[in-house]
């Protein structure tokens, strides 16, 4: 039986205008925690400012007070939603794939077009000293490794072979979005990223 992927995927790394939603009366602490993500996303951790956010949001700097002590206590909770929604539900829907090569290869196909999820990930690394974000990143970083290693070796590489195979892919991953964001370089079209993604799956995940 087929399984489908997370619904927060995106078919493809270009973003996709939508609709706003209806905005809120009553914002609770995730509506918070999203707008966060959001803010994040768009201009990075330095760009998270309370006051500015509850004009965007159309609240009174009371609401944030309401659910948070603090500016880091917001942006905490932030990367928490934001490792729960984007990671765990990524992990768990791959461990329904049995097969460790499929599942390897549909890792690769659902990160590459997380086009959000890398431009919180580039922002976060460029803040990466911040109290907040430094857990995050280590941890996140760690379990995508571990994930990795563990595919391999149920492959039948030996543990080696699958931690250096999966610390390889990991650094492919960080050093293409670094270059994509910061260094401009290897700008594709969708064609050209669909191809791009295709020959790392047969590099990386026989």
């Amino acid at each position: 039986m087929k399984i489908n992927p997370p619904s927060f995927v995106l078919n493809n790394q270009f973003p996709r205008e939508e609709e706003p939603a209806p905005r809120k009366s009553r914002l609770s602490a995730d509506d918070w925690a999203q707008a966060a993500i959001d803010q994040i996303a768009e201009a990075g951790i330095s760009s998270v400012a309370v006051e500015s956010m509850a004009r965007t949001l159309g609240v009174t700097k009371g609401s944030f007070y309401w659910h948070f002590p603090s500016r880091d206590a917001l942006i905490a909770a932030a990367l928490s939603r934001w490792e729960q929604l984007e990671m765990e539900a990524i992990w768990n829907y791959l461990d329904g794939i049995e097969d460790p090569s499929a599942r390897l290869r549909e890792m690769v196909n659902i990160i590459a077009h997380e086009y959000k999820s890398h431009k919180i990930f580039v922002e976060l690394v460029k803040a990466f000293d911040h109290p907040v974000v430094t857990p995050v990143i280590e941890r996140i970083s760690a379990r995508r490794i571990d994930y990795m290693r563990r595919s391999y070796e149920q492959s039948g590489m030996t543990e080696q072979e699958a931690m250096n195979r999966a610390q390889l892919v990991y650094s492919a991953y960080v050093g293409f979005i670094q270059l994509n964001t910061h260094l401009k370089h290897m700008r594709m079209d969708r064609d050209q990223y669909h191809a791009f993604v295709e020959h790392i799956v047969k590099t990386f995940a026989p």
